[in-house]
């Protein structure tokens, strides 16, 4: 999945397909090379544009697929109920994408209705504005808890000690993991997102102990139940199949794979989040003082930073139920489709001066968080803890810096989530 889109030849219609006759209208405006991608995915994504829109590229699994980049087209496409997310309508061999087992791959991310709409309607309850404000109190302690480590330092590396524990201690809180049993989930989100080329195996290590300690936490949790999340998720598993036919059923793979999206998902989009809106402020200076002048201006510089630099580059995959035209470009029914929301989001066409960040831009209808009945069911949760953490972070560090020139940053390796790999500052 590390892979960035590279120039693919069109497939060659065969004689008897009804695309025979269809000329390939992007054969001259393909992708440039990938490294634009991953260190400055913004130009290359404005050249897209402006060339054409819809792409021929090779996805992160290397397979073809359709990229989509203007405004429109990629918010139209979200909520196109013709474009599914259950891998079963891929033609055959045409998505070669990571395979999870069973037990984590039963997810909301690979669901269309009415699978999607009966565990989504479960997930909700645990996002309510209520649930989510009342752990505002928690977010900020931790976020000063955090802090109070580091201060005496004088510099840190943000993202590990700041952007990556604040959210997976959020998100284990909420789910009931203690404390003590929380392992590594950066390393298995890095490898899943972003793996090492030097070792293939990571991301299969990764899923092998994702499910390991997910089987195990279930089993605990179903010992002793408590008042988290995922223990209320057991009650409506272990009830649900005692009557059968009813609409909060949940199977048992179903289980586990919504704990597992509920902690990846949780954990992965908000460290990026923090990480780039930091970036983004230390940055632009008068956008940092506009904010210590008037926090108040933070939950709509928030919806900003997601416009901005927001952590999802791709939105995921999507398979035509039937051949779908998107920018005036015919795509056939299985083939694999890539909306990206953050080339979308800079599209001069729907943000005026879209380059440049503006905490006070009318940001309606970003794309960040997706659009549509897939859009991210934890947005508010993500929301409240991005602008939890800059709060504390700004009233804590009048004097914060970069501790690096900006070209030495390194960013993942992933054509699908934007993230930083360090970020070093001073205070």
């Amino acid at each position: 999945m590390s892979h960035a889109p590279q120039p693919v030849p069109s497939p060659a219609p065969q004689p008897d397909s009804p695309h025979a006759s269809q000329p390939d209208p992007l054969h001259a405006s393909q992708p440039d090379p990938a490294e634009g991608l991953i260190d400055d995915p913004y130009a290359t994504y404005a050249r897209l544009r402006d060339t054409a829109p819809v792409h021929r590229v090779a996805g992160p699994d290397g397979s073809p697929a359709w990229l989509v980049t203007r405004y429109d087209d990629v918010r139209a496409a979200l909520a196109d109920p013709r474009l599914s997310l259950d891998k079963s309508h891929a033609l055959p061999g045409a998505y070669r994408g990571f395979a999870l087992p069973p037990a984590l791959d039963a997810n909301l991310l690979n669901m269309d209705p009415p699978d999607h709409t009966r565990i989504r309607r479960l997930v909700v309850k645990a996002f309510t504005a209520r649930r989510v404000e009342s752990l505002r109190a928690p977010i900020r302690r931790t976020a000063d808890e955090l802090l109070d480590a580091i201060e005496p330092l004088g510099q840190a590396d943000l993202v590990a000690s700041y952007a990556a524990p604040l959210p997976i201690a959020v998100i284990c809180d909420l789910l009931g993991v203690p404390a003590g049993h929380r392992p590594d989930f950066r390393a298995w989100t890095d490898a899943l997102v972003a793996p090492d080329p030097a070792r293939p195996q990571s991301a299969k290590e990764a899923v092998v102990a994702m499910l390991g300690f997910f089987t195990q936490l279930l089993a605990e949790k179903r010992k002793e139940p408590a008042d988290d999340l995922l223990s209320d998720l057991i009650a409506v598993r272990d009830e649900g199949e005692a009557r059968q036919g009813e609409e909060g059923r949940l199977s048992e793979d179903e289980l586990m794979s919504l704990a597992f999206l509920i902690l990846f998902a949780g954990y992965e989009n908000t460290v990026q989040l923090i990480g780039n809106a930091t970036l983004a402020l230390l940055r632009h200076p008068e956008q940092l003082a506009a904010l210590r002048a008037d926090p108040s201006q933070l939950p709509a510089a928030v919806e900003e930073f997601n416009r901005y630099d927001g952590p999802a580059l791709l939105a995921i995959r999507r398979f035509p139920l039937e051949d779908v035209t998107i920018g005036g470009v015919t795509v056939p029914a299985g083939e694999t489709v890539l909306l990206s929301p953050s080339a979308a989001n800079r599209d001069p066409r729907r943000y005026p001066d879209a380059d440049r960040l503006d905490i006070t831009r009318d940001t309606t209808g970003q794309l960040a968080l997706g659009h549509g009945i897939h859009h991210c069911v934890g947005a508010p949760l993500a929301r409240l803890e991005t602008a939890t953490a800059l709060a504390a972070l700004i009233e804590r560090f009048p004097r914060i810096a970069l501790g690096v020139p900006h070209r030495e940053l390194r960013w993942r390796p992933s054509m699908r989530a934007r993230g930083l790999l360090a970020l070093p500052v001073t205070f």
